[in-house]
């Protein structure tokens, strides 16, 4: 298969089940994954194993509390190779409703967030086996006012400028 036909058939993969979960569409986002799929959001080690393990996850912590309606997906690079596929994102929204999979047990804060994603899909006879989600929770609880950044090596949405533009000067350290 050629480089161009395997984007294309893994990003179409990818879309139905991003399209069914934003849609908040439970049964259409389950299936568009393989019969033993799991989900791990891995700063919060929140997700699910197995088909009612993942539906579980979906229909408690994630549809109807996805992200807040400003939510923007910046997408800075997405990688394919046969098995899967690498999304890093920049992700920004304001905290105003629950959300469960990223800040488990956080009530709203009405702060604005900006952080860095990276999604690992798994992809297993053309439906999604898994989905390993990462991003860097100390930068967003500092942007939340969670987490005080003093004497951290943290720099809440600092990291994602970064991201855009790496000629900003490092936060930590002067090299002239």
């Amino acid at each position: 298969m050629s480089h161009s036909a395997l984007k294309e058939k893994l990003d179409a993969i990818f879309d139905a089940h991003m399209n069914a979960e934003l849609a908040g569409d439970l049964d259409e986002t389950v299936a568009t994954m393989t019969s033993n799929p799991h989900l791990l959001n891995i700063p919060t080690m929140v997700g699910g194993q197995g088909i009612e393990g993942v539906r579980t996850f979906y229909s408690k912590r994630l549809i109807g509390q996805f992200y807040p309606p400003d939510v923007t997906f910046e997408t800075i690079s997405r990688t394919y190779s046969e098995e899967r596929l690498v999304d890093q994102l920049i992700i920004s929204f304001t905290h105003t409703i629950k959300m469960d999979h990223i800040l488990p047990g956080i009530e709203p804060t009405g702060k604005r967030v900006e952080t860095v994603f990276v999604v690992i899909v798994g992809i297993e006879d053309d439906k999604v086996a898994y989905e390993h989600i990462l991003w860097d929770q100390a930068n967003v609880l500092v942007q939340l006012g969670l987490l005080d950044p003093k004497g951290l090596p943290v720099v809440g949405a600092g990291a994602a400028a970064k991201l855009r533009n790496p000629s900003l000067p490092d936060p930590f350290f002067n090299e002239g």
